[in-house]
Formats: C-alpha cells, structure tokens, sequence
C-alpha cells in the first residue's frame, strides 16, 4: 500500500512541476520564432509608444507618467511568449487583472490593441526585447535558516 500511495505522490509532483513551469516557452502551447532582436525590438516599443504607459525596469528609457504599467525586473515566473504577444494583440484579456483605475478608461483598456498595427517580427522583436528586461529571482521560503 505506502508503495502505491508513493507513486501517486510523485506523479501528483510531477504534475505539479509542469504546470508550474518558469520557462519563457513551456513544453506545451504557444511559440514564437527565435529571430526576435532586442534592438528592433526597443525601438518598436517607442515607435508604438509603448514608453508612454509603460516603465521598463532596468532600461534607459523616457519616464512615463503617472501610474505607469511596470514591465521587466525580477520575476518569479518568466512571463511566457504567449502571454506577452497576448498582452499586446489583445489588451482587454489582461485588463481584467489590474485595478481598474489603472487599466480601464472609460469601459475600455487604455493600451490600444495592436493586432492590426504591427508586424509579426515588429511583435517578435518587442516580446525578445522585453523578455530581455526580466530575471528569475528565486522564491523565499518562509521559515527557512539564514
């Protein structure tokens, strides 16, 4: 029987660690190409003036205003591709998730959708780009010796 209830045990683990992958592109799902530039990729998020709304950790960039959208830094979970291209493409999905006075302007999100405006490589650029701004940062265990 304790047999049995071990292999439940590390199946339930392994199932676990797959759902809570930190890679940028998980085993499963959705794929950017590889030709991403992170140069291209920065002057695409200021030529679509992305920087207006948006502060990116650690970049040399123009201050936004008030109440700037953070972007890169350190993550406990790299976002993934698809999270990001999302983000981009289709705004709404994610507004949802801030408080509305930071995301929503008069029922509506206020960072314009992008779908139709750009390129895919300008869209590839700026998710290599931005995932170039975030880093892993291990997770603090609490109660754990110093």
């Amino acid at each position: 029987m304790p047999r049995f209830a071990n292999r439940w045990l590390l199946l339930a683990w392994i199932a676990a660690s797959v759902a809570c992958s930190t890679a940028r592109n998980p085993s499963r799902g959705f794929r950017l190409a590889d030709n991403g530039d992170t140069e291209r990729g920065k002057a695409a998020f200021l030529e679509f003036g992305c920087g207006n709304c948006h502060e990116v950790r650690g970049a040399n960039l123009p201050n936004p205003p008030a109440q700037p959208v953070v972007l890169g830094g350190p993550v406990v979970a790299q976002p993934s591709d698809g999270y990001l291209v999302t983000a981009i493409i289709n705004p709404a999905y994610h507004a949802a998730h801030y408080p509305a006075a930071n995301a929503m302007q008069g029922g509506h999100p206020r960072m314009p959708e992008f779908a139709g405006r750009m390129t895919v490589q300008q869209l590839t650029d700026i998710v290599a780009y931005l995932q170039s701004r975030y880093s892993l940062s291990p997770v603090p265990v609490a109660g754990a010796y110093r």
